[in-house]
């Protein structure tokens, strides 16, 4: 781990940077800043969540897509999605941008998230090995199963993967197949 690996990159609305701030630092003040996310799907249509390891700072034990992570100072967003996937799960596979998107929300123990999220997705069909100090478990499950989940039990899953199945819905599979 490096000094920047701490450091988010702040940002306006149009996504400029504005600054830089630790990443602790910038979710206690809600301070907008750049973020990824990735969806994967398989051949078969189901995609990847990943249970979050219980000792994440925020949001341990929810489940969210396959990864997201805030881009080092100076890292291109989507060098970031390649790098996160296979840190985290150890997948290596061709992504697709679908979206850059912004929420804000807390996240428990006073924590805010405020992010420009550079939304990308991805087909893969192999072994995942994921990191077991960022992720508990993982599951592949149908938009079906996943859409039934969030409603039925929307505690159980990240806030920001419940906004992006809200916002985008089955695009996210579609858009993943089509990855490739």
């Amino acid at each position: 781990m490096n000094a920047n690996d701490d450091l988010v990159i702040l940002v306006d609305e149009m996504d400029r940077e504005t600054g830089l701030a630790p990443k602790l630092l910038a979710h206690q003040h809600g301070r907008r800043h750049r973020a990824i996310s990735v969806c994967i799907v398989d051949s078969t249509g189901r995609m990847l969540l990943q249970r979050r390891a219980l000792g994440k700072y925020h949001s341990g034990g929810l489940w969210t897509n396959a990864c997201c992570t805030h881009p080092r100072p100076g890292e291109r967003a989507d060098l970031t999605a390649r790098r996160r996937l296979r840190e985290e799960l150890g997948i290596v596979c061709p992504l697709k941008f679908v979206a850059r998107t912004h929420s804000r929300a807390p996240v428990g123990g006073d924590l805010i998230e405020d992010e420009v999220v550079h939304l990308f997705v991805g087909d893969y069909d192999g072994a995942v090995t994921p990191d077991t100090e960022e992720v508990a478990e993982v599951a592949w499950r149908s938009y079906e199963d996943l859409s039934a989940g969030v409603v039925g039990q929307p505690e159980a899953y990240t806030y920001w993967f419940r906004y992006y199945i809200s916002l985008f819905g089955e695009r996210l599979f579609t858009e993943a197949m089509s990855a490739a």
